[in-house]
């Protein structure tokens, strides 16, 4: 088994520490990589949420002549999810070694990729590179991808055009070229509450929602067995849920209010906006059928996250450079979404490949084997090399 460096322990152990579950700040960590990187004389810029309680990280190092576009981004998110009802046998957010393996919430998912890249800052500001190599870190992956929206948006504007990047979420260090979209919808239904002995004189949100998540399902049935499949995932077709059903406050009562949460991860050959316009006109039709039954109700549909999925194709230079620097190819695609979607969309081509495996991803006592650490070190090493003047 490979061993990583203490500097690549000593950081991932440092980020660990801050606690970045998605409900709250990530401030502290984004100022403490932010600091790290400042002494290493790397400017960042903050890229703030709309409330500004989180935001995402942007830093260039520069190629050896000055230059800060083209070149490769490194992006990582830094939120983690809870461990609320987790049993744990060790404190999630103090790292430690057991086993040939580094555990605590986001060893894997992400903190694992992010300790190694700050551990190789010495090496990446000496290293005399050809072109620059950006660094994106963002806020709110876990709840949709929803920070490296503008992210991405600030490296288009600024012109740094990288002609490829590396998502670094845990692929066994596999270089990942697809995966599927990622969509999740809320639904609301306002009725008319009454007395259950008087249904006449009330609007059973609930009996609306049931249709509408009946729909759904249909919709996923249909997909299921007539839509576009690929047979790199293993499931090899657009899957769609019904995850969450809230409504009703007592037996007796005609429930006014009801929501509906639903999911989709569609194949890049289905239409997301078409897709997406069929659940929307549904919700709209009985919307008007229950505006005309009484017109106190209503439907509202919003969608809550939604992330394009990824499909890079094998002769894109960006997949060469993943193998040049160790990665391992594979025509396997995965059943997660991440935001390299985000990067392929804006016209950079991109790969997934980081430390880790995804199914210790979100599990109690979650971890990271250590010769994944090492291997992402290599890694690292290897984009020096090939990104160099020499």
């Amino acid at each position: 088994m490979s061993v990583p460096t203490g500097r690549s322990i000593e950081l991932i152990t440092e980020l660990i520490a801050v606690d970045t579950t998605s409900r709250d700040s990530n401030l502290p960590l984004i100022e403490l990589i932010e600091d790290k990187l400042a002494a290493h004389g790397i400017e960042s810029v903050k890229i703030p949420s709309p409330d500004g309680l989180k935001a995402n990280l942007l830093a260039t190092i520069p190629a050896v002549d000055g230059s800060r576009t083209g070149g490769i981004v490194l992006s990582g998110h830094t939120d983690v999810v809870p461990v609320d009802g987790q049993a744990w046998r060790s404190e999630p957010f103090a790292a430690q070694v057991r086993d040939g393996k580094l555990y605590g919430r986001g060893s894997c998912d992400m903190k694992g990729y992010l300790g190694v890249i700050l551990a190789k800052l010495p090496e990446l500001t000496a290293a005399e590179l050809s072109e620059p190599i950006h660094l994106a870190f963002s806020y709110d992956e876990e709840i949709g991808c929803v920070g490296a929206v503008s992210l991405v948006e600030r490296i288009v504007e600024q012109g740094l055009a990288p002609r490829g990047c590396f998502v670094g979420e845990p692929s066994s260090m596999r270089a990942i070229r697809g995966h599927k979209s990622m969509n999740v919808f809320k639904v609301s239904f306002t009725g008319v509450a009454a007395h259950s002995s008087l249904p006449s004189e009330g609007l059973n949100a609930i009996s609306y929602a049931l249709r509408f998540a009946s729909f759904v399902e249909g919709v996923a049935r249909e997909l299921a067995s007539t839509g576009p499949r690929d047979e790199s995932f293993i499931e090899p077709t657009t899957t769609m849920n019904v995850n969450r059903f809230d409504g009703g406050i007592a037996v007796n009562t005609i429930p006014s209010s009801c929501v509906v949460f639903f999911e989709y991860r569609s194949l890049a050959q289905v239409d997301r906006d078409a897709l997406t316009e069929r659940f929307r006109v549904e919700a709209e039709r009985l919307e008007t059928e229950m505006v005309r039954l009484n017109p106190a109700a209503s439907v509202s549909f919003e969608q809550q996250a939604g992330a394009p999925g990824l499909e890079t194709a094998p002769g894109e230079d960006i997949v060469g450079l993943a193998a040049a620097c160790g990665a391992i190819a594979t025509d396997e695609k995965v059943t997660y979404g991440t935001e390299a979607g985000l990067f392929s969309s804006a016209g950079i081509p991109t790969v997934v490949c980081g430390p880790g495996d995804i199914a210790q991803a979100h599990a109690p006592d979650e971890f990271i084997e250590l010769d994944q650490i090492a291997a992402c070190e290599r890694f690292i090493d290897q984009l020096m090399i090939q990104l160099s003047t020499s």
